[in-house]
């Protein structure tokens, strides 16, 4: 499938998407959206079981939208929630999905790299939600996921003070799990890539859908979802499969069934 502001590269169970926009910071634009939900179409019928989230060159992951484009929005466009929406697909998708943070990660794709499953950042990476300073607040996602991953009070230190997080600071916020030199970013992505497809796909699946929910329901309805989610496990080809493997002293071969 051709795409003008995307890379969409299929290699095995790993797929790698390049936000391609250099010229403008690989800003999520409206055709980049549109662009962005078709490819999250294209890894789910590949049946990829990781998606690596990344952008062109080593200046920007993801930058927030234009700003001339927001003084022109009003209350409809906010309504309409359009990155939120992406967000939210990202999130919910069935690969697991790392960002690869190659640079800026501000407003919109800070939100983005929050979507994601994993994070992980080159060392010269920048995080920060800094809509305020424009009078306006973050809107796809980073006022809601931005606590749950870092706290409340780490949180309202980003957004409040319209703080920038350098690499190491987002790292000890527990912002992004591990920083790595630019130039081994792409390896270091590929490496995360196979711990998770070394695992069951079936409970990894199952792993992301429960994590999801724990932020939806209370526990005792979060434990039944855990519950439910290890019993489809335990019927499954996986399972004998990992537990053979294991009490044989080899390595699983899993299918996801």
């Amino acid at each position: 499938m051709a795409y003008r502001n995307l890379d969409l590269a299929v290699d095995g169970r790993v797929a790698l998407l390049t936000i391609r926009r250099e010229e403008a910071r690989n800003a999520l634009d409206a055709e980049t959206v549109e662009e962005f939900h078709r490819a999250l179409d294209e890894v789910r019928r590949a049946r990829s079981g990781v998606l690596i989230v990344t952008g062109a060159g080593d200046k920007a992951f993801v930058s927030g939208a234009d700003i001339k484009a927001i003084r022109a929005r009003g209350r409809d466009d906010a309504l309409a929630s359009v990155n939120s929406r992406l967000m939210s697909a990202a999130e919910g998708h069935a690969a697991i999905t790392i960002a690869a943070v190659n640079g800026y990660a501000l407003g919109g794709g800070c939100e983005l790299a929050l979507a994601c499953d994993l994070r992980l950042a080159a060392d010269h990476a920048v995080f920060g939600l800094p809509e305020p300073s424009l009078g306006i607040i973050p809107g796809a996602g980073g006022t809601q996921r931005l606590p749950r991953i870092v706290g409340l009070g780490r949180a309202k230190e980003m957004i409040l003070f319209g703080a920038r997080w350098d690499a190491r600071q987002a790292l000890a916020a527990g912002l992004v799990s591990e920083v790595v030199p630019r130039a081994e970013l792409s390896s270091a992505g590929r490496r995360w890539a196979e711990r998770v497809l070394a695992l069951g796909p079936l409970a990894v699946r199952l792993a992301k859908l429960a994590l999801n929910a724990s932020a939806q329901m209370p526990l005792a309805a979060g434990l039944l979802y855990e519950s439910t989610a290890q019993a489809i496990t335990f019927e499954s080809r996986d399972k004998m499969e990992g537990t053979s493997a294991f009490l044989e002293k080899r390595p699983p071969r899993f299918t996801g069934d």
